[in-house]
């Protein structure tokens, strides 16, 4: 078809059109086979003529913007058969003029998922933003699956970037350069797309800050003269001693971009004229790859005879390259008229990787991996081994450096990365722990998904919340993150925590109204019969109902009872036994009346009795007496159950050998306040310390002591002086 016949074009965008076509048939002729250069003309020609919106909404050519890029990917980065067709294809497919399954069935599997690719991108670009520009491209690099994809939307930004100078949308403009420079440039950098990153980031100043960008633009440009013939009186006597140390190589002067110039001037804080190195020297040696670093290293030493160094500068990427690939080293030193000079030194592999990135790769077999990330050694590994170009090769490799992570937008447009397999419960977790500990569901893409819902890349979901709804246990299911599933257990334990109190409460105060006063051992004993692992456990499901306090208690009165009496007999097989002489005690207690003597007896453990203590004696089925004090906690029980089995009991007058009391202590968590407390006991007469357990928290400690004294006299002074321990809150005998 003839350049005429492309419909829709102004005069020249005709002429323009024509000449993209001559341009990019250099590159097609010698990569398509001739039916395909056909194909492919007629494709650029016919197509663009048939399409339904020769401009774009801001007035752009499709045509020529398309064309644009297929040049630029062909002379920047490679002439390759199937991008170029995907390139020149892609706006036919959004101008609705053919579908993917016919694509793929008339050009092929790899041209249709490149196409797949792009379309998949594009669908998210109006979504960027200036919150988080890593997650952005983290969502571009999930979404397109192919390195390839990434590198074309590069070239078609920069295409775009080149095109819009003086458009009337400013806004736009706006938006289209902070995208650039922010999106696109920072991911040529991580490519090592050198040249493209820094014509991006100096259009997007030229676009944001025009006054900034003109005012060193001019700069330079008064300039230029006599920076041309400063560096070529600098390069001139290098060049000899390089030649005469026997190298071979090529030496390139060059200005700083002017986005690179600006930021140095932010960074100073001083304007053009402070900028020092405003240009850079770079020495491009022809060497053998195993002779690479010695040969940079000796054109190095010999500019550093010639010129002082400041070593403060000096960057070594030669023995450690950038994570993108890049090598060379980096030296300034102080040229003619005191001005500081940069030159830069790499080899000519060097260089063509700093030039075109990591698809220069594949012209140096061996290129030996160094310590970057996983995914551009995955690159490099397979570019390496590269027998034709690397775009061939790279149509083979999935980017799965974001693979294991979700990327999702909230309703404003902010953008999260998430963990793979993440749920709408994450999702609200990862947003604030209050929206998550009440979400009962999500709109994902306008549509009512549960909390179970997993998360796709590029979903918008807003979070449905309840102020009744609460975590639940089996939260800890859905959710795959470690944020979400810690706030849970957080959550949950707060609450067990909180019914687990109201629990205790409701236990203590059933006990004070039963007059039941709680052993400790008892009472975990029992916790642990029952099948608790922790006692909050089984305080929280008495809080809830699912224990009763009431019976528990009489299972308590049951335990202790029975710790008191021994083995239960029926009536009929009660009798009593005499005392033996080993353990009879008769000249400390007066058991019953007068014609009641030589009965066994022992003290009973659950209140301690010690002389000078009101007791009574209680039967026990092996007819052994056991002595309580009046006021033990079992004594109301015991009389009510058991009447017939009390006695009189009394002291006979005669002190007995020392007996051991339990005192609980609280107090302030103090050091040296258990030392105080222990010095005091050793230092009362006729008074032991058998033993003593305490337990700490929250700045306070609670205790038991457990002392043996020979009378109630001695017990009496012991709490008094205790009770003057500083620190000390509360001691009382158990």
């Amino acid at each position: 078809m003839e350049i005429e016949k492309v419909e829709k074009l102004t005069f020249s965008e005709k002429r323009e059109f024509a000449s993209l076509i001559r341009d990019l048939r250099e590159y097609t002729n010698s990569r398509f086979i001739p039916e395909d250069i056909q194909k492919f003309r007629t494709l650029m020609r016919s197509g663009m003529a048939a399409s339904h919106n020769a401009h774009n909404s801001k007035g752009l050519s499709n045509a020529i913007l398309t064309l644009k890029s297929a040049l630029l990917f062909a002379q920047a980065i490679e002439p390759d058969h199937n991008i170029l067709l995907a390139i020149g294809l892609y706006p036919l497919l959004t101008d609705g003029q053919t579908d993917i399954i016919t694509l793929r069935k008339e050009w092929g599997e790899d041209v249709a998922g490149l196409l797949t690719g792009l379309s998949e991108v594009d669908k998210f670009s109006s979504k960027n933003n200036a919150v988080n520009q890593d997650n952005f491209r983290g969502l571009l690099l999930s979404l397109a699956d192919d390195i390839r994809v990434i590198i074309i939307m590069i070239v078609r930004n920069l295409v775009l970037m080149r095109s819009i100078n003086h458009h009337p949308d400013e806004e736009w403009v706006r938006n289209v350069a902070f995208e650039a420079n922010y999106l696109y440039a920072q991911l040529a950098h991580r490519l090592g797309l050198y040249k493209i990153k820094g014509e991006l980031e100096d259009l997007s100043l030229k676009y944001t800050n025009r006054e900034i960008y003109t005012q060193i633009a001019h700069k330079l440009n008064e300039t230029k003269r006599s920076r041309e013939a400063y560096i070529k009186s600098f390069i001139d006597p290098v060049k000899e001693k390089l030649l005469a140390a026997g190298l071979k190589f090529e030496i390139k002067g060059r200005t700083k971009s002017i986005s690179s110039i600006w930021n140095k001037m932010k960074k100073q804080k001083v304007d053009v004229s402070g900028i020092y190195d405003l240009f850079a020297i770079r020495v491009i040696i022809d060497t053998p790859r195993e002779k690479e670093k010695s040969d940079c290293w000796l054109a190095y030493s010999i500019l550093a005879d010639m010129y002082t160094a400041n070593p403060a500068r000096m960057k070594d990427w030669i023995s450690l390259p950038k994570s993108n690939g890049y090598e060379s080293l980096h030296a300034t030193v102080m040229g003619p008229g005191s001005k500081w000079v940069e030159v830069q030194f790499r080899t000519r592999r060097m260089d063509l990787v700093a030039e075109k990135g990591l698809a220069a790769h594949w012209r140096y077999k061996g290129v030996k991996s160094d310590s970057t990330d996983q995914w551009m050694n995955n690159i490099r590994d397979i570019l390496e081994t590269a027998e034709t170009g690397p775009m061939q090769l790279m149509k083979d490799m999935r980017m799965d450096v974001y693979g294991k992570e979700v990327f999702a937008f909230t309703p404003k447009g902010d953008l999260f990365r998430l963990g793979a397999g993440a749920t709408v419960l994450d999702f609200a977790f990862h947003i604030h722990s209050n929206v998550g500990a009440h979400c009962t569901g999500a709109v994902v893409n306008g549509q009512h998904k549960k909390i179970t819902y997993r998360i796709n890349n590029g979903d918008t979901v807003e979070i449905l919340t309840s102020t009744t709804q609460t975590p639940k246990a089996d939260w800890l299911n859905i959710v795959v993150s470690t944020k979400a599933r810690n706030k849970i257990k957080q959550s949950l334990n707060e609450e067990m925590l909180r019914r687990a109190e109201l629990g205790k409460e409701l236990l203590e105060r059933r006990a004070k109204n039963r007059k039941i006063e709680i052993e400790e051992s008892v009472l975990m004993k029992l916790i642990n019969k029952a099948g608790y692992k922790f006692a909050n456990e089984f305080f929280a499901d008495m809080a809830d109902n699912k224990i009763d306090p009431g019976k528990f208690l009489s299972t308590y009165l049951e335990e202790t009872t029975a710790k008191s009496e021994g083995p239960k007999v029926s009536a009929g097989e009660f009798h009593m036994q005499p005392s033996s002489e080993t353990e009879s005690k008769a000249d400390v207690v007066v058991i019953g009346e007068k014609s009641i003597n030589g009965l066994n007896y022992k003290f009973a453990k659950c209140c301690s009795p010690i002389y000078g203590d009101e007791v009574f004696g209680f039967i026990s089925s092996d007819g052994t007496v056991k002595i309580h004090r009046c006021d033990c906690p079992n004594a109301e029980n015991i009389r009510s159950r058991y009447p017939y089995r009390i006695i009189k009991a009394d002291w006979s007058g005669k002190q007995g050998d020392m007996l051991p009391v339990s005192l609980k202590i609280i107090g302030n968590d103090d050091i040296g306040i258990l030392a105080n407390i222990t010095s005091i006991i050793s230092k009362e007469a006729g008074t032991n310390l058998r033993n003593i357990t305490v337990d700490s928290n929250d700045g306070m400690f609670q205790g038991v002591l457990v002392v043996a004294v020979s009378e109630q006299r001695q017990l009496t002074s012991l709490l008094k002086k205790l009770k003057t321990v500083k620190g000390v809150k509360n001691i009382q005998r158990l």
